[in-house]
């Protein structure tokens, strides 16, 4: 077994190497989706990462695990997925909730999750671990092929036009999703870089009992995001879209400063609270003016290079925050990502639009 900085350039490969074969992965995949249906490509999803997660169980080398760890990313994208389904699927009026639904079901996922497997590793051992998720993602295709349902894929007259022809017939929606997906990377490199962050701003402050508090903040800042993606729409019908992503992306900054210069560990936990919070606002109020501006025909190639967007940002953000820690310290490190974080308002108040409704 690795030892030393030899276990850390592995951990931190293992850990990126996924985001970067699904950044190239995803946009393929919803050229596919919008050809072919975006059913068929959540299973092909949820199989995938199926497979490749329960694989880890047999890994017997971190050469394997790195193997296994990009074809994870190559073939998974349930998220990605999922969102392009229910874009299409659920009527304008609606967009906006059922995204915040899915996103506050990734947040509460993502909270309860290493509870789950930590316990679960505590008593079985990680490789059941791996093995069982495998398992149980298999399992949840079944209510997907039994259950969910896609209306027939709408058929243009005329010649058939590609992705970028389609979005063109709708003025300034280039310049629009641009945008927008880039916000969505840049919100993925504030997150992962503030998840990396907090354990080292921890470990500063805290003698014992880091993974402890660890583990309640990132339960606190997933059940804050998955309460936010839901109930954000209320403040949306008042402020609209655009203001209601900026101020929140503030927010993200406010958030992200206090965790940079709280005196007490508990003043942290609550920073990280905060931040799920308005992250929780952030994330599914971009999506939604991502379906919203896209054309029904382009929504899988959209939300493709979306997750190709939001990969690379996860890929991104611990070397941006790790980088600056390294040179200036952890407060200072958290300082640039919350101003990461103005720049993502400043972005969205300049660049994007009020989705018509």
């Amino acid at each position: 077994m690795p030892q030393g900085s030899e276990l850390d350039l592995w951990t931190a490969a293992v850990a990126s190497v996924s985001g970067f074969s699904m950044a190239v992965a995803s946009p393929i995949w919803g050229v596919l989706g919008d050809r072919y249906g975006r059913k068929p490509m959540l299973l092909r999803s949820m199989v995938g990462g199926a497979l490749t997660v329960g694989l880890i169980y047999f890994a017997r080398s971190p050469t394997d695990l790195l193997i296994l760890r990009f074809l994870q990313g190559a073939t998974s994208g349930t998220v990605a997925a999922a969102t392009a389904l229910v874009a299409v699927e659920t009527p304008r009026n609606r967009v906006g909730w059922a995204l915040g639904v899915v996103t506050s079901a990734v947040a509460l996922g993502g909270a309860i999750g290493p509870v789950v497997g930590g316990l679960a590793g505590a008593v079985f051992g990680l490789r059941l671990v791996f093995l069982g998720g495998g398992v149980l993602l298999l399992l949840a295709t079944l209510p997907v092929l039994m259950i969910v349902r896609e209306g027939p894929r709408r058929r243009r007259e005329g010649p058939q036009l590609g992705t970028i022809a389609l979005i063109r017939q709708r003025p300034g929606a280039i310049r629009a999703l641009s945008v927008l997906i880039g916000s969505q990377g840049l919100i993925s490199v504030c997150n992962s870089a503030t998840q990396q962050l907090l354990v080292l701003r921890l470990l500063e402050m805290v003698g014992n009992g880091v993974a402890a508090v660890t583990g309640v903040a990132f339960g606190l800042a997933g059940v804050a995001s998955s309460g936010s993606a839901i109930f954000y729409t209320q403040v949306t019908r008042r402020l609209g879209y655009v203001r209601t992503t900026a101020v929140a992306a503030v927010m993200v900054a406010v958030a992200v400063s206090l965790i940079a210069v709280a005196p007490w560990a508990a003043v942290v936990v609550a920073g990280v609270a905060l931040n799920g919070l308005f992250s929780g606002v952030v994330i599914p109020a971009t999506a939604s003016m991502i379906g919203l501006e896209t054309p029904p025909e382009a929504q899988s190639t959209v939300f493709g290079a979306n997750a190709s967007s939001v990969a690379l940002g996860f890929a991104i953000g611990p070397l941006i925050g790790g980088g600056v820690a390294a040179t200036a310290g952890v407060p200072a490190a958290l300082i640039v990502i919350a101003g990461l974080a103005l720049a993502l308002a400043v972005l969205v108040a300049a660049g994007a639009r009020e989705p018509t409704r």
